[in-house]
This record gives C-alpha cells, structure tokens and sequence, in this order.
C-alpha cells in the first residue's frame, strides 16, 4: 500500500487510540451512572445528546479553527478539555452541569476527528484507500471497544471513576508531543465551505450512512446495555455487549476494506447495509440466548461499522481539494446531529413505547441508508469533484 507510515501518523494513530479508549468508556459510565441515580433512559438519552450537541455546534467553524491555530494544538487542546470536562462529572451530580460538560466533550472531541480523519484521507491513494482507511477506523474501534470493559470493572467504584475516564484521556498527550506537521486547511480551502450546497447532492448515501452509524455507535454505547437489561442480563454483562458489537466492527474492517478494494466498493457498500437491515429484527429475540446473540452481535458491529468505513472511504474517493472539505464538513455535521437527535428519539420511545423500540430506530436508519444507496446506484456515475 501506498502509504506514507511516518512518525506524525504513528503518533496520531495512538493518540486516536487514546481518545477511543476514553470515549469508549465515558458514555456508557454516565448511562449507568445515570441509571443507578434512578433516573431513565429519556434523561439517558438528552445527556448523550449534549455531547452530540456539542459536535454539531463546531462543524461550522472547525476548519477556520484548525487554520487559525494549527493541527497538533487544536488536537491538543481538544484532549485536554475533553479530559477536564469527564475528570469534572465526579464532583458533582447536578444534570445541567453534567449537560454542559457533555457539549464540550463534545466540541472538542468533533475537533479531533475532524482534522485527523483528514489527514489519514490524505495519505491514502485510490487503489488503496479502503484499506487505509479501514487501517484508522480499526484503531478507534479497537480501543473503543475496551472502554465498556473498564466501565464494568470500575463502574462500583463511586469516588473515582469519572477521574479514572478523564486521565485516560491525558495519555494521549505524549504522542502528540511528537507530531511535527499536521495537514491544515489553507484560507482557499475553508473560504469554500459554501459549496456544501454543490457537494451534498453528490452524496446524499454518504450523509446517511454516516448518520445512521453515528446513531448506531452511540446508542450502543448509552442505551443498549439498558436495553439489555431490560431483558434480564445482570449490568456486568450487559456493558459487555457495546463490546461485542465493537470487536466486530474492528477486527473485520480491514477484510471489508480489502474486499471493497478488489469487489467494488458500492457493492461491498450496498451489502453491508442489507447485513444489517437483516440482522436488527434479530437482536430482541436472540438476546437471551448466548450461543445466538454474542456472533450477532459481532456480525452485526462489523456490517455497521463498514458502512460508515466505506462511506469515509467514497468520500475520498470521489472529491478533490475544497470539494473534499466540504464533503467532509458534511459528514462530520451528519455525525452530530444524528448523534444529537438519534438518542433523544430512542430514549423517549424506549420509555413509552418499550426498550424494543431501539431496535426499531437503527432498523429504519439502515432502512434509509439503503434507499439512498440504491438510488444513488441508479444515477450515472459521479465523476471526482474538486
């Protein structure tokens, strides 16, 4: 692979890896502390919006940010208000404080992706770029995936698992005192973020995938394991099972990659999405059943997974230059606001209608990708822009 692997990307591989361990573990820490406090999963669900909130409110103004200042400071600034904001949860248990620390867990960690996801798109050429990207993606998920196993561990140690989550975070400042250049957007560049009303018709199947695996990983993460207790799983197990989803979307991206790189990759595209339209209506049913729900939900995490992965991956692929920030702008607003509605929508109808109604949720999501996906199949072929 054509891949420029220099000590910056080794240095930002980590810290990503860093900050997927700690985000890992910090949504699903305040859901059960949450839980514990006896409130339900419609409070549940506002609290994880705030994050999502937060992200969306900087899409606007990241990359004026990331030129103004400079990647690695961005990035660092980023780290170290997302690891006060969490360290701050554990001293107190007022829910507006705790929504405001949310938002700027929030902001700051859109800014973090933001610009590295940007640069790994840069190092990636064509042939490869589902593969490189794959790469990166596994690295987060991977670390992600281990978060709710320390929750599960620490989630009785009340005077200090806040603190815990919030020096996980802090680890990933001495890699980033390596870096020595990140990619910046030039003032052209972010001068021409207007064209998203250009760009966003080019994309539309982008846009929801993204949304609906924002969706995905975020009530995986908040609401499944309460989902899962409602179905009689003890909460030392339940926490577990954001793990499992996560294991298979890290450990099979790269082979999902690999076979969108030699298959085509809006066919490998198409196909995960039909994966998990079949797989959802399974999951209420099979839950209570080991043997049954640990592969479906690996299966399940992994077609997710690649259908954001392949997403990022078209995005690269098919925009150039200021097309290509724009597109990403999108992406990353999709992110936010499906991060910021998806668990607000599943919380309320999970307390009047049923936990069920979760499943519901992510299955109309996936719905909706794929009849973007198809319809997008029916048009000519798009040719790069940029």
């Amino acid at each position: 692979m054509k891949v420029i692997f220099t000590r910056d990307f080794f240095a930002l591989i980590l810290s990503v890896a860093v900050v997927g361990f700690g985000s890992g573990a910090t949504l699903p820490l305040t859901a059960l502390a949450l839980t514990q406090a006896g409130y339900g999963t419609d409070v549940v669900g506002l609290l994880t919006a705030a994050q999502a909130g937060g992200g969306l409110i900087v899409v606007p103004v990241a990359g004026w940010v990331a030129t103004r200042f400079g990647g690695r400071q961005v990035i660092v600034g980023a780290v170290l208000t997302v690891a006060v904001a969490t360290a701050l949860m554990q001293f107190t248990s007022n829910l507006w404080v705790w929504a405001v620390l949310r938002v700027l867990c929030g902001a700051a960690l859109m800014f973090l992706f933001t610009i590295g996801e940007a640069w790994v798109n840069q190092l990636a050429d064509d042939a490869t770029r589902g593969r490189v990207i794959a790469i990166y993606a596994t690295n987060f998920t991977l670390f992600q995936m281990a978060g709710p196993v320390l929750v599960s561990q620490i989630a009785g140690y009340m005077h200090g698992r806040f603190l815990i989550c919030g020096a996980i975070f802090l680890l990933a400042l001495p890699a980033l005192a390596t870096i020595r250049k990140t990619p910046q957007a030039s003032g052209e560049e972010h001068a021409a973020h207007g064209s998203w009303r250009h760009v966003l018709p080019q994309m539309p199947a982008l846009v929801i995938g993204t949304g609906f695996f924002a969706l995905f990983d975020t009530i995986a993460l908040s609401l499944l394991p309460l989902f899962a207790m409602s179905h009689g799983i003890t909460s030392e197990v339940a926490v577990l099972f954001a793990s499992a989803l996560l294991l298979g979307d890290t450990t099979l991206q790269f082979p999902i990659g690999w076979l969108a790189d030699r298959l085509g990759r809006e066919r490998v595209h198409i196909g995960c999405g039909v994966f998990t339209v079949l797989l959802l209506p399974f999951l209420p049913w099979a839950i209570t059943s080991p043997w049954l729900c640990w592969p479906l939900l690996y299966v399940l995490g992994a077609a997710a997974g690649a259908v954001y992965t392949l997403s990022m991956v078209a995005c690269g692929e098919r925009f150039r230059g200021v097309a290509l920030v724009s597109a990403s702008s999108l992406m990353g607003a999709s992110w936010s606001a499906a991060s910021f509605g998806g668990p607000l929508v599943a919380g309320a109808l999970m307390k009047g209608v049923g936990d069920d109604a979760m499943v519901g949720v992510l299955f109309v999501a996936a719905l909706a990708f794929l009849a973007a996906a198809w319809r997008e199949r029916r048009r000519a072929p798009l040719r790069a822009i940029g």
